[in-house]
């Protein structure tokens, strides 16, 4: 049976929710994603206590699943220390300046999964784009999506 449409009466009878989907990949992690990922931990065992005191079965059966999911990404987390000189490839961690045909700029890091906000600056490196982009170094010309750009600059 599908699960990926749960009614809430149903949460409310205590069926399980469907668990979170856990990546593939390597769970790479910069210093700043790992307090992210202890941050929600630390945020999910708080709202389990409230949950808990108010006895909310539906909140109770969403949190343990959030914190299933988020220990698990604790549990796999491989920490990535920064980069302390200049790189002279991209690599996870780095940030990447490229320049497009049509001139247009755009700078981000290569972050984990979890720590990934493309509006903020900050790419998976998991996605098709750095996946594209590491290994290459500055002068270097990529393939994207619907254009080519060149790797105008890469730093720590």
């Amino acid at each position: 049976m599908n699960r990926a449409f749960v009614r809430e009466s149903e949460l409310e009878e205590g069926s399980a929710l469907p668990e979170r989907p856990v990546s593939v990949h390597p769970n790479f992690v910069t210093p700043t994603g790992m307090h992210q990922i202890e941050a929600q931990v630390r945020l999910l065992e708080s709202e389990r206590e409230m949950a808990r005191h108010a006895d909310d079965k539906p909140a109770l059966a969403r949190v343990a699943r959030d914190l299933r999911y988020w220990a698990n990404r604790r549990a796999s987390a491989r920490l990535i220390e920064p980069v302390t000189t200049t790189p002279n490839a991209v690599r996870f961690g780095t940030r990447v300046t490229m320049e497009a045909e049509d001139g247009a700029r755009r700078s981000f890091r290569l972050v984990g999964e979890d720590e990934a906000d493309p509006a903020q600056g900050l790419l998976s490196w998991a996605s098709p784009v750095a996946t594209a982009l590491m290994g290459r170094a500055e002068g270097d010309t990529v393939s994207l999506p619907g254009q080519r750009a060149e790797i105008v600059r890469i730093e720590a």
